[in-house]
């Protein structure tokens, strides 16, 4: 008799009226909902606006939703499209099946495009969000509990998952291994925290460092699950995907190191501030254009000022020239009046002189 075990949920929507409320959408609302959050906390950190994770986040998480239903339908399409299945519940994304490979891959895509389209450098968008990611799945994970999907090989551990019948399932106690990957991905999550406080990772080595920790133990995890899985020289595919995801993140996380060490310096264009430089660049051209009306005006003003100035001292000029004329003039009168002044006695001497010879 087993003692210790984990309880299964007897069911995982609960309908409130009408409305299904799904256990496993609820945790990957939730995980959304905090990588956003903390994504947004580390993102202020390094120097960027608020609410710009979020923004980018509208187009990475639909991006995201769809690659990872995407590569879970091409991964088991025999679930859908084999004999006897339904190809419509391939859309029925609430039962379960996101391939974290594929959300990765596509909403870095979505990531992508939102950082074009507000000039922000996608390695240091992810590094921002990438232990808020760690966290998200670690959430998201408890969506399987409720499923009662992804556990692993029989066991009877004192923390054995306890699975009921169902479709494709038989009852008994698992391996949870949506706990284990749960637990690791919050250890995944603290790993890059520490790390990239220790070593100041930049320009895309801490989303590195997170894909490298969690491919480490997604290998593990997934060699231990005994779903149905596509399997490649005896190792089921996600086995494979986590080995090659590994090797690539590694192989970046030492070129990124010796091509561009050290962290970005400015993560976002402030906005805000060219906006205030503009602003003030307006206000300096129109004082320069005032200062510069003004010096115009101060200038026509001094030459006019300069322009009366001479031409008063051109009016006092001419005034003194006639003065000057006059007292010319007032001078040779007076001097031709003297000079017929002294005309007149000499003249009447001379007579006086000329007669006096003729009384002796």
């Amino acid at each position: 008799m087993d003692l210790a075990y984990i309880p299964s949920p007897s069911t995982g929507v609960i309908h409130l009226g009408p409305v299904p409320l799904r256990g496993y959408a609820f945790c990957i609302i939730i995980g959304v909902f905090v990588a956003v959050w903390y994504g947004n906390r580390r993102w202020i950190a390094r120097g960027g606006t608020a609410g710009t994770v979020a923004d980018i986040a509208v187009w990475a998480v639909p991006f995201g939703l769809v690659g990872g239903r995407l590569y879970h339908v091409v991964t088991d399409y025999q679930l859908y499209f084999s004999e006897g299945r339904n190809w419509v519940d391939a859309f029925k994304i609430w039962e379960g099946g996101l391939g974290i490979w594929g959300a990765i891959a596509l909403g870095a895509v979505g990531a992508w495009i939102g950082c074009r389209r507000r000039g922000i450098p996608l390695p240091a968008y992810a590094d921002a969000i990438a232990p808020g990611i760690a966290f998200a799945q670690a959430i998201g994970r408890w969506g399987n509990w409720f499923n009662q999907e992804l556990y692993g090989r029989p066991t009877d551990l004192p923390w054995a998952l306890e699975i009921g019948e169902g479709v494709n399932r038989e009852a008994g106690l698992y391996h949870p291994t949506f706990l284990y990957e749960s637990l690791w991905c919050v250890g995944v999550a603290f790993l890059v925290i520490w790390a990239d406080r220790r070593f100041t990772l930049g320009h895309g080595r801490a989303f590195a460092l997170y894909v490298a920790a969690y491919c480490a133990g997604r290998g593990w995890i997934e060699y231990m699950r005994v779903d149905d899985a596509h399997h490649i020289l005896g190792l089921r595919l996600n086995v494979w995907t986590a080995i090659a995801v590994f090797l690539l993140a590694v192989t970046y996380l030492v070129l990124s190191a010796r091509k561009r060490p050290g962290r970005e310096e400015v993560v976002e264009p402030p906005a805000a501030a060219t906006t205030a430089t503009g602003t003030a660049t307006g206000a300096d051209k129109a004082d320069d254009a005032r200062a510069d009306t003004a010096a115009d005006a101060g200038a026509e003003t001094d030459l006019t000022k300069t322009d009366l100035v001479k031409t008063g001292t051109a009016k006092t000029d001419l005034a003194k020239t006639g003065t000057a004329k006059t007292d010319l003039a007032k001078t040779d009168t007076a001097k031709t009046g003297t000079a017929e002044a002294d005309d007149e006695p000499a003249a009447d001497g001379a007579g006086a002189g000329a007669k006096a010879p003729q009384k002796s």
